[in-house]
């Protein structure tokens, strides 16, 4: 055959697999108007792995086997899609909509580091000056803060352009229940700082933060007589440097923070990227939702097996929604499982987020909505 007849072949098929789709789409309300009736999941996985093996054993031609497999699963998938748009959706986590945030001088904002910190900077950027700010050493201590009602809201970063998600941010958020309401980007710049007279060839101890120490790796790695000591904050490091009062220790830090504790900027400009950017989250212990919200986070489990994975996701494939991130992190106590985060842009009130996070509801062990934020 030509190219021509094989096509012409292949749309008369193709017309035939789009007539029967239709009509398996059509039962497959039925079947969902018997599961809304007698309250039955719209996920039975057990019938599901039934179809797929006989799938596989009723392929004559094994070589298409697999393709079979996955053309079945993806079919499934699609049914139950269709399904979840028949139920009503579930409204558990009651939110508070809001046109803005409500900041006023009395507005009480916790923030990670010390003064001259990023996240101050950060806090600044959003909040303004005029707010009751308060500085805490630890992620866990602002997440705390928020949680017990000695702050309105908190800063915190969650992710860098250069070095990925921060570590141990998103499980805080589970630990301590409380929601992201929106988020800021600050332009990362760092310095090297010393003291009043230091020289590069003087310094021996460099301090900073895990991620200052990441994000200026190449500088570091030139300068290998220079020992790095991981602090607590990258201004906390500026602090220490100003305290010790010596040109062999110096800091990996903010312009600002050299202003702060009366240090000089020995080398400007050390971090590799020079779009390194942090993504600081703001946090409340209630669950506020901008109007304009844009972006959702979420959280979930899964069961340890294959395709779960797959199938989860596909929650968001069809129903056109754009994950901007995913990350996994180990389940303590639980060898091999992880939990999985997942940032999707969408607002609360689409009908495609309202289906995609009903079908994880249902797939999924232990979803939560982490939050919500502008994009």
């Amino acid at each position: 055959m030509d190219i021509l007849e094989c096509r012409e072949k292949l749309d008369v098929i193709d017309k035939q697999i789009l007539e029967l789709f239709e009509k398996r789409m059509d039962i497959a309300k039925n079947v969902a108007e018997y599961k809304i009736k007698n309250d039955k999941p719209v996920l039975d996985t057990v019938r599901e792995e039934q179809k797929l093996k006989a799938t596989s054993d009723m392929v004559e031609n094994k070589e298409y086997e697999q393709g079979a497999v996955e053309l079945f699963t993806q079919l499934m998938s699609m049914s139950r899609k269709l399904q979840y748009k028949m139920i009503d959706k579930k409204d558990e986590i009651k939110s508070i909509v809001v046109d803005k945030l409500d900041i006023h001088p009395d507005t009480r904002v916790a923030f990670f580091g010390v003064e001259g910190s990023y996240a101050e900077q950060a806090m600044i950027n959003y909040f303004g000056e005029n707010v009751v700010s308060r500085s805490y050493d630890t992620f866990e201590k602002v997440m705390k803060a928020v949680k017990d009602n000695e702050a309105d809201y908190g800063v915190l970063p969650i992710e860098n352009t250069s070095t990925g998600a921060i570590a141990g941010i998103h499980s805080l958020l589970l630990n301590y229940d409380n929601y992201i309401v929106d988020e800021t980007d600050l332009p990362i710049e760092h310095a090297l700082l010393g003291i009043k007279g230091t020289k590069v060839e003087d310094i021996r101890r460099v301090y900073s933060h895990q991620q200052g120490i990441m994000q200026c790796k190449e500088f570091l790695d030139a300068h290998e007589y220079m020992e790095c000591f991981e602090y607590p904050s990258t201004s906390a490091s500026a602090k220490k440097v100003k305290e010790d009062n010596t040109t062999e220790a110096a800091a990996i830090s903010s312009v600002r923070a050299a202003k702060v504790y009366g240090l000089e900027v020995i080398v400007p400009k050390i971090n590799y990227n020079s779009k390194n950017t942090t993504r600081f989250m703001i946090v409340s212990g209630k669950n506020i939702v901008l109007r304009k919200a844009n972006r959702i986070s979420v959280c979930f489990e899964i069961p340890h097996k294959s395709g779960s994975l797959y199938r989860i996701l596909s929650n968001f494939i069809y129903n056109n929604l754009n994950m901007t991130k995913i990350e996994s992190c180990p389940i303590v106590g639980r060898s091999w499982e992880y939990r999985f985060f997942v940032d999707f842009e969408g607002r609360m009130e689409d009908a495609a987020v309202a289906n995609a996070i009903e079908g994880l509801r249902q797939e999924t062990e232990n979803l939560k909505i982490l939050g919500t934020s502008c994009i």
